[in-house]
């Protein structure tokens, strides 16, 4: 922690025209950075997560919007006129990064892609975020966090064994993609200070990003060759690592296979459920 009010990212300008979850994230985590950040909003009623209540803050700020969109300034543009638009080009003129989730086709319909944008600003970060990316036969899909957690595997190692799959608590895919894509607007604004090469475009997708976050357990299928199947609180490769029922509640006990061989051995262990 330091009390220095500036961030590492002091001077950088963020134009967030993403909605919802993984888009505003991004911007609340490149907000907490230090990087000015300009939302723009819908002016019939803003980012649809303002209204998801209860519970609110007050009389109509949603807990769920104010949870990833601090460190922001809001403004609203009807991007469906071309006067919203221009304001809208005004605003990527000057700015260091720009984030959306639009449609894919829907910004060069609108004239906001990154090909138009970059030609007035070189140094443009374009990052987008879509359920399945820009390219690809399921590209111009919708995506939501539950499709996601479904197709790409996460509910079917979530739960308990038997019993049906379980979506994650959080929407952990929309949360990996907008981590990723704060990973890769880091890494795009650190290449166009250090390597003098511009702006850059990116794509993040939910589903490569909840993918990713399979981690060990997909590395596991293809060096098994077997699906994982769902374990409840329990770890695949050591133990005692889960949650055991006790008469008052549930008790965690995680500890390393080798850590629990060697306290077994020295001494009698006597747990009362």
């Amino acid at each position: 922690m330091t009390d220095d009010p500036t961030g590492p990212l002091e001077g950088v300008t963020v134009l967030d025209a993403s909605r919802v979850l993984a888009g505003p994230f991004c911007g609340m985590q490149l907000g907490d950075l230090g990087a000015d950040v300009i939302k723009v909003e819908r002016p019939d009623g803003g980012d649809q997560t303002r209204h998801w209540t209860p519970p609110a803050f007050g009389d109509d700020v949603a807990s769920y919007y104010a949870s990833i969109n601090r460190n922001k300034r809001s403004i609203t543009l009807n991007l469906t006129i071309e006067e919203g638009r221009e304001a809208f080009r005004d605003l990527a003129g000057e700015a260091d990064v720009l984030l959306e989730n639009f449609r894919v086709g829907k910004a060069a319909e609108w004239g906001l892609d990154y090909e138009t944008l970059s030609e007035a600003n070189p140094g443009l970060v374009y990052c987008s975020i879509t359920g399945y990316g820009q390219t690809g036969p399921k590209a111009e899909r919708p995506a939501y966090d539950l499709m996601m957690q479904a197709e790409g595997g996460m509910m079917s190692i979530t739960g308990e064994e038997g019993r049906p799959p379980v979506r994650v608590g959080v929407a952990v895919a929309d949360l990996a993609a907008g981590m990723y894509a704060t990973q890769s607007v880091l890494a795009a604004l650190f290449r166009r200070e250090f390597a003098d090469e511009g702006g850059d475009r990116i794509d993040v997708a939910l589903f490569d990003a909840l993918l990713g976050w399979l981690s060990y357990m997909g590395t596991d299928a293809f060096a098994s060759g077997e699906a994982p199947e769902r374990m409840g609180s329990r770890h695949p490769n050591i133990a005692p690592y889960q949650a055991f029922e006790a008469a008052d509640g549930y008790v965690v006990v995680a500890c390393g296979s080798r850590r629990w061989r060697k306290s077994s051995s020295v001494r009698s262990i006597r747990i009362f459920w």
